[in-house]
């Protein structure tokens, strides 16, 4: 999960999360058993650990050069050891922490052809040039040989490319809605979301046709975070344990914290948006279903506009808007 490449050179749970608002994406064809996004729910617990750290650190033997993450943390050490660090570091692209390029050659061992292709994203990058690009299957797979997944099923690399490029795809589809809403200020937002989430998108369509059209965020940089649980995923999983049959559900198996260019009064600001990945019961077909809580980070102006979203639409609805707004064009006719 969470990885794009830069070119420079190139038992399931009973009811889905709580929350409404986790998008709901299925039809992404099946995922394989060794999928490292599927890892076991209660791993979503464990002591953090650097999601997108491209060394295998749970196998120390046999990597006894390359044991140590290669972000400097400390100015002390030996200058050889500092040289070595340097030399890792040169390696690595600032935008996603991953390496400049992986390796599109068979791994040692491969006996199964993967392809080399890659598919383009409909995600701008923050650069401007153009838009990111996932993976191709090979590369994924010698990313995954590289991260310490050295029993990953060859035949399944396909499928969990494709989920990955689809649940990012959706991921970037809610960023985008927020950004609609909220993306030329605060005011603005308060607008669209005062009436409720029905009304939402007829009075972003009004505003847009007044304003010329829709902004267009583009991404900076990502991060997988899959072991630190959010805030937010944290207490659902303590009123599950309080409310099983009301919020009882696993642990998201992967987050994300992606960073978005946003232009605010002809100046770019970098807002943080946080993404818990959740998995569902699969459809009757078979088919997996995933729900994606895409959220600003817990800002001060992002927690505003996570109240005046959310908030917004419980008070129309438990205020009686909707009838309010029936009454009066009765009342007109």
């Amino acid at each position: 999960m969470g990885w794009f490449w830069a070119d420079t050179p190139a038992p399931a749970p009973a009811v889905p999360p709580a929350d409404p608002k986790h998008k709901n994406l299925a039809s992404a064809g099946t995922p394989p058993v060794g999928c490292p996004m599927h890892k076991a729910a209660a791993d979503a617990l464990a002591p953090p650990a650097p999601a997108s750290c491209p060394i295998p650190h749970g196998n120390p033997a046999t990597n006894a050069a390359l044991s140590s993450c290669p972000v400097p943390h400390s100015s002390q050490g030996s200058s050889q050891e500092q040289r070595q660090e340097a030399s890792m570091l040169s390696k690595l692209n600032p935008l996603n922490y991953m390496f400049q390029s992986i390796s599109q050659e068979r791994a040692p061992n491969q006996t199964h052809v993967l392809p080399t292709e890659r598919d383009e994203s409909s995600i701008p990058r923050g650069t401007g040039e153009g838009n990111w690009e996932y993976p191709s299957p090979q590369q994924m797979y010698n990313a995954l040989l590289r991260k310490g997944y050295t029993d990953t099923d060859i035949t399944a690399v396909e499928s969990m490319v494709a989920v990955h490029n689809f649940l990012n795809e959706g991921a970037w589809s809610e960023v985008v809605e927020w950004e609609r809403r909220f993306g030329r200020g605060l005011f603005r937002g308060w607008e669209i979301s005062k009436r409720g989430e029905e009304n939402a998108p007829l009075e972003l369509r009004r505003l847009e046709a007044q304003e010329g059209g829709r902004v267009q965020p583009t991404l900076i940089r990502f991060q997988g975070r899959p072991k630190d649980m959010t805030p937010k995923a944290a207490m659902l999983q303590l009123l599950g344990r309080l409310y099983p049959s009301k919020f009882g559900t696993d642990p998201p198996f992967d987050r994300h914290d992606w960073f978005v260019s946003r232009n605010v009064d002809g100046q770019k600001k970098e807002i943080r948006y946080v993404i818990d990945f959740y998995s569902a019961p699969p459809e009757p077909t078979g088919e997996p279903v995933f729900y994606l809580d895409v959220r600003p980070a817990l800002t001060p102006t992002g927690a505003v506009e996570r109240l005046m979203r959310w908030g917004g639409d419980v008070w129309w609805r438990a205020s009686g808007g909707q009838v309010r707004e029936s009454n009066s064009r009765n009342q007109q006719n």
